[in-house]
């Protein structure tokens, strides 16, 4: 394999997604510009772009609003002509973040198109682009921001991690990685800081193919150039080592005129197997040559590697071992305590004398006695309470009585309490998966109105399955608080529509349906959507999945009425 070439790239490894002072490199934290720095050595592939001088970033100012909608809040990168940002998506409610270039970027129309690419793709794996916007002299993608999620970069800073992490590591993002390559899509810039764990364990990428466009870069080879980089990410996530010369990333590079070694001989405890697959990943020839294995050359290959071998389960919870209990003596009246006396085989043991038989029968016969008094009063309080009551009969009073309709109606009565209706505070239209992210706001408030003569309609699509672009589109229903819902009935205006109905306890409207729980699901004109069982919701989400045709020739949802009950 032809040496590796050191590349002056930027230290912003992750298009400004985590603060400045979050950078593997020296940087200042006023979100001024920064100067290139080398990251180290990676795949000959990944070439800059040479086009020249560039624009300056966009001159913005934190409380600036893109579309109405985005409010920038932190610069978290500043260089090579654009800008990124940690910004506020107010019509959602959530974070969100944004790169920022101007439009006569030499880059610009290169961005915009990877940013689209991506966000077609669709896959959970990836950090999902949101809105990539071309508006006056401004582009802008916008994209998902986890704050509940750690960068790899953070994770390696702690120690290299466990054999059953690192296999997780390998195994997911090669699939996912392998997945994108089926789709077209490259990644060419998969660096420790575009790796993403979530609280939950599973690995997310960012910067699919955005990253890239960029900042310029072009691959000859981008299968081999991204299995390479996930070979690099395994190889840090053994060892703690960048497998190239260069320092980068925060982690040391190997030493120098020694080559590319295997990870088990930079670090003592590394797992054989992993060890291994980091070396096919890297494609260093002499290296696998030794060990009778072949390269992998591309992400599937290396999926279908990691699946081939034995698999690295947790290890086991560490349970701390019983105190010992400490033996009892009862020398003398002592119980529980140990005897300080000195004992030996020989030395007799005094013990007091057992209790005499008197008193242990005696105390028999006052349990006995209390005994037989306990039950003469119980007896006792019976017969006067008989007593009374057949005096009562006695008396020729009529003992009211309930007829069997009247118990009936009073237990029913008491089993189910009736449904009431639950006020809708606000709606927003919710379309996370189009362009804009955006359904036609103007007329949402006209699914709660009470008018049924007006109507909320989605856009216009080829197909009942909204032309295979989304999943679907709906509104998200807000009601004020945490409260338990029984019962959603939706009215449909125009034909058939197929919808699911979604809820979450959460302060805020998740980024993504799957952020929702799925409580019910059904079709008509007229739907009851009504869970198992009642659920506590904050915000609910009318999902429709399937669209009627509409007068125009395409396809159109249209809601006339929701009406939310307890």
């Amino acid at each position: 394999m032809a040496e590796r070439s050191t590349a002056a790239v930027d230290v912003a490894d992750n298009s400004g997604d985590e603060p400045l002072t979050a950078k593997a490199d020296a940087a200042t934290t006023d979100g001024t510009a920064q100067t290139p720095d080398s990251e180290g050595s990676g795949p000959e592939e990944a070439v800059g772009d040479a086009s020249g001088a560039v624009p300056a970033a966009p001159d913005l100012h934190s409380g600036h609003k893109l579309a109405r909608r985005y409010r920038l809040e932190e610069c978290v990168t500043r260089l090579d002509g654009f800008s990124s940002w940690r910004a506020v998506d107010e019509k959602l409610r959530r974070a969100v973040g944004v790169h920022l270039l101007t439009a006569d970027h030499p880059r610009a129309r290169s961005v915009l198109a990877a940013a689209r690419s991506s966000a077609l793709l669709g896959d959970p794996r990836f950090v999902q682009v949101l809105d990539a916007v071309e508006e006056g002299d401004l582009v802008y993608v916008v994209h998902e921001w986890l704050p509940d999620a750690t960068e790899l970069t953070a994770l390696l800073a702690a120690g290299p991690l466990e054999a059953h992490d690192a296999y997780q590591l390998v195994s997911q993002i090669s699939q996912a990685m392998a997945a994108a390559h089926r789709e077209g899509l490259a990644h060419l810039r998969l660096t420790p800081g575009a790796v993403l764990r979530s609280s939950t364990g599973q690995y997310r990428i960012r910067g699919l193919a955005v990253n890239a466009a960029l900042r310029g870069i072009t691959a000859d080879q981008p299968l081999r150039t991204d299995t390479e980089a996930i070979g690099a990410l395994l190889y840090a996530a053994l060892t703690r080592r960048w497998p190239y010369e260069s320092d980068a990333y925060g982690l040391t590079g190997l030493p120098k005129d020694l080559g590319l070694i295997p990870p088990d001989q930079v670090r003592a405890g590394v797992h054989r197997g992993l060890s291994e697959l980091a070396m096919r990943a890297l494609a260093n020839d002499g290296a696998t040559a030794s060990r009778q294995e072949q390269p992998c050359t591309t992400p599937d290959e290396l999926a279908k590697a990691v699946a081939a071998m034995p698999r690295i389960l947790p290890p086991e919870p560490a349970y701390s071992a019983p105190p010992e209990y400490q033996r009892t003596t009862y020398q003398q009246g002592t119980y529980g305590r140990p005897s300080t006396r000195p004992t030996s085989a020989t030395q007799p043991v005094i013990t007091a004398p057992p209790a005499p038989l008197q008193s242990r029968t005696g105390k028999a016969l006052k349990w006995a006695v209390s005994a037989l008094l306990i039950a003469a009063l119980g007896l006792g309080s019976w017969q006067l309470a008989e007593t009374v009551l057949d005096r009562s009969h006695d008396s020729g009073d009529p003992t009211p009585t309930r007829t069997k309709t009247e118990e009936k109606a009073g237990d029913d009565n008491n089993a189910f309490e009736p449904s009431k209706p639950i006020s809708i505070m606000g709606a927003q239209d919710y379309d996370p998966l189009g362009s804009d992210g955006s359904e036609k706001p103007a007329s949402i408030s006209n699914v709660y109105d009470g008018d049924t003569s007006s109507y909320w309609s989605t856009d216009g699509y080829f197909s009942a399955d909204f032309g295979r672009l989304k999943e679907g589109v709906g509104v998200v229903l807000d009601l004020g608080k945490v409260q338990q819902v029984g019962k959603v009935d939706v009215s449909f205006v125009g034909g058939t529509t197929a919808v699911e109905l979604k809820a979450t306890k959460d302060s805020s409207v998740p980024q993504m349906p799957t952020g929702f729980t799925d409580v019910a699901q059904g079709s008509g004109t007229k739907v009851s959507l009504k869970p198992d069982k009642p659920v506590q919701a904050r915000y609910l989400l009318v999902w429709l999945t399937k669209l009627p045709p509409s007068d125009s020739g395409n396809y159109r949802g249209k809601i006339s009425d929701i009406k939310v009950t307890s």
